[in-house]
């Protein structure tokens, strides 16, 4: 997953809100009890991306030279819907789905079921909104907003540090959480707050769950996030516990976007502990052109490696050729204490659709 950042006046948002390509169904129904429905409508959207690029990272000996699909945001399409239900509520579903351009497959790997990015069922209130299915942590959501480079698991220091495995992830369980409740709260004078449960839906490990509890606050140009999140329930890593906390804020000064943030993770199961900071901005250079700048850093305390240090940056150039489509050129570093620095050289291309 990954998510467009602002170039001058022009951007697209996470989860494609400026598609354009998108199928609209309006009409009225009647219920049971004969009384006529709000007005619905059904919308169609995406993304695709590709990168080619030269790539070695500090765990491998040597680099490689590959094209595949995704680079600053993972390739998608989707559908989502509503329907009023009159008295200010509303009905809301959404359906989306990874696929990997390069190959034609389905997914970000073959165990991503159709529908693995989202899919939901809920209900929008004037108390707030409450998600039924399948979704996006709220913890990845705050990662995006906290860093240049959005949600990409490819060049985004942050977000490669945290959830890629040739980075020497730290964080444990997916972007995703199957069988997941959410609950977002009203803005209330720019707060606003998230409660994630996902049930771990295996039979005989009731109370191998996943909790998230988020805070958000936006006031002008000043956005801040914070995340505490607990993981029981992390099919890659089947009865680990793992304890995660994240603190940052960005800040648009005009010139340039300015992003901070500070991470820590606590595997209990294994005693290994992260302290990860990062710091980035976004300066526009024309436009339709932005530079993107991001630098990560993470100790960890504990087995396997006692105090061991990873450094990771990238630095971009991302031009729009339009409101949808965009071509960038990235380098990345990574260096981890006592291993081989690597250097990693990339070009790419998206389009929202």
């Amino acid at each position: 997953m990954g998510c467009f950042k602002k170039a001058g006046t022009r951007y697209l948002g996470y989860c494609g809100r400026l598609a354009v390509a998108s199928l609209v169904l309006y009409g009225t129904t009647a219920s049971a009890q004969s009384r006529q429905s709000g007005l619905s409508s059904v919308e169609l959207y995406g993304l695709i991306g590709m990168y080619v690029d030269q790539s070695k990272v500090s765990t491998t000996r040597q680099g490689s030279v590959q094209a595949s699909g995704g680079g600053m945001q993972t390739s998608f399409w989707g559908m989502r819907g509503r329907e009023d239900l009159g008295g200010g509520n509303t009905l809301i579903f959404v359906l989306e789905s990874f696929f990997r351009p390069n190959t034609g497959q389905m997914g970000r790997n073959s165990t991503d079921g159709l529908f693995s990015r989202n899919a939901y069922v809920g209900l929008s209130t004037a108390y707030g909104t409450l998600k039924l299915g399948e979704q996006t942590t709220q913890t990845y959501l705050n990662q995006i907003l906290l860093n240049p480079f959005g949600s990409s698991v490819v060049f985004s220091p942050l977000v490669a540090q945290s959830y890629t495995a040739s980075y020497n992830n730290t964080v444990i369980g997916d972007t995703v959480w199957s069988n997941a409740i959410s609950y977002a709260s009203p803005s209330f004078q720019g707060l606003t707050g998230v409660v994630q449960y996902g049930v771990s839906g295996v039979a005989g490990q009731q109370g191998r769950d996943n909790l998230g509890l988020h805070l958000n606050y936006e006031n002008g140009r000043l956005q801040v996030a914070l995340s505490a999140q607990r993981v029981r329930a992390a099919v890659a890593s089947p009865g680990a516990v793992q304890y995660l906390y994240l603190a940052g804020a960005t800040y648009d000064a005009g010139f340039a976007k300015f992003y901070g943030a500070m991470q820590t993770t606590n595997t209990t199961t294994t005693q290994v502990g992260t302290h990860t900071y990062e710091t980035g901005m976004s300066i526009p250079v024309t436009p339709v052109s932005t530079v993107l700048a991001e630098w990560a850093f993470t100790k960890q305390s504990g087995p396997p490696r006692s105090d061991a240090i990873h450094n990771t940056g990238s630095i971009a150039y991302d031009y729009y050729l339009s409101k949808r489509t965009d071509v960038y050129v990235v380098y990345s570093y990574d260096k981890i204490a006592g291993s081989p620095s690597g250097s990693s050289y990339g070009l790419g291309v998206r389009h929202a659709f």
